[in-house]
C-alpha cells in the first residue's frame, strides 16, 4: 500500500430477499397461485409445504369395534373355518343318522387303549371329527372363538400345530395309564374300550395358548375362570381321565408360550414396517 492512492475494498452486493415469484409471473404477488400445490416431501422424508413448513400430522385412526373378527372366514382364518365346516357335517350325522350306525362310527373314532395300540393315527384323528355334545356344547362354541382369535394372530399351521399338541399329548396322558392299571390288575379289561372322542383336549390347549397372547386384564379372568370350570368337573368326580385331560391339556397350551409368541411378533413385524 502507498500514500495517496486510494484504497478500493471489495464488498459483497447486498442479497435481495428471497422470493416465490417467478420470472415470468405478470404479477409480483403469486403466493396465492400456488395453494393449489401438492405437498413435497423434504430431503429428511419430511413432508412439507411449498414454504418448507412441516406438513400437520395425521389424524390417528379411530379403533371401531368389529364383532365378525370373531367368528372364521374362509380367507382370514382357513384352518379354523374349515374345521368348523367339517365339525357342522359329523354334528349332523350323529344327531340324524341311525343310532346304530352312529354309535358304530364313534366306537371306531374312539381314543380307547385297545384302539391306540392297534390304529393310534386313524383314532386320533377320527376322534378329533366329532364333538361332544353337538355343535351348541361349551366346547364347539369355544373352539370357533378360541381358534378363530388364535389363528388371526399366529396363523393356521401353527393354530393346528397347538390344537394337535394339546389334542394327542393330552389323550396319550390319560389313556396310558390305563392301560397300565389293566395290566397290574388295578382296573378291569373293560377300560381298554372306553368310549373317549371329541375336540376338547385341542380346545383346552388352544384356550392356554390363546391367554398368552392377551393382554393381562384379559389374560387372568380367561384362566381363572376356565380354570376354575375344570377344576369344578374334576371334584365331581363323573369323568375323572376327561377332566384330567383338560387340565393337562390347558398346562401344553401354557408351555407353548414363547412359542406362540414369537410367531405374534414375528406376524407383527412386516405389518409395522
Amino acid at each position: 500500500m502507498t500514500e495517496g492512492v486510494p484504497v478500493l475494498e471489495r464488498t459483497a452486493p447486498p442479497r435481495e430477499p428471497a422470493t416465490l415469484t417467478p420470472p415470468d409471473a405478470p404479477f409480483p404477488e403469486v403466493s396465492g397461485l400456488l395453494d393449489g400445490m401438492p405437498r413435497q416431501r423434504g430431503p429428511q422424508g419430511t413432508a412439507v409445504g411449498v414454504v418448507g413448513e412441516p406438513a400437520p400430522a395425521a389424524a390417528p385412526r379411530s379403533r371401531t369395534l368389529r364383532p365378525w373378527l370373531l367368528l372364521p372366514t374362509p380367507t382370514g382364518t382357513p384352518f379354523t373355518f374349515g374345521y368348523a365346516t367339517l365339525l357342522c357335517l359329523t354334528s349332523l350325522i350323529a344327531a340324524y343318522a341311525d343310532p346304530a350306525l352312529v354309535h358304530a362310527l364313534l366306537q371306531g373314532s374312539s381314543t380307547d387303549m385297545a384302539h391306540l395300540v392297534r390304529t393310534p393315527e386313524l383314532v386320533l384323528i377320527g376322534s378329533a371329527l366329532w364333538v361332544a355334545g353337538g355343535v351348541t356344547s361349551p366346547f364347539a362354541i369355544a373352539f370357533v372363538l378360541v381358534l378363530t382369535a388364535l389363528e388371526r394372530r399366529i396363523g393356521g399351521l401353527r393354530t393346528a400345530g397347538v390344537f394337535l399338541l394339546g389334542h394327542v399329548l393330552a389323550t396319550l396322558a390319560t389313556e396310558v395309564p390305563v392301560g397300565l392299571a389293566v395290566l397290574a390288575g388295578h382296573l378291569p379289561d373293560s377300560s381298554l374300550h372306553r368310549l373317549d372322542y371329541g375336540v376338547s383336549f385341542g380346545v383346552a390347549a388352544g384356550i392356554g395358548a390363546l391367554a398368552g397372547l392377551l393382554p393381562l386384564w384379559l389374560r387372568l379372568p380367561l384362566l381363572a375362570g376356565f380354570g376354575w370350570m375344570l377344576l369344578q368337573d374334576l371334584l365331581a368326580f363323573a369323568d375323572p381321565m376327561t377332566n384330567w385331560g383338560h387340565l393337562i391339556a390347558l398346562g401344553i397350551g401354557l408351555a407353548t408360550w414363547p412359542v406362540v409368541r414369537r410367531s405374534y411378533a414375528a406376524r407383527l413385524g412386516p405389518a409395522r414396517a
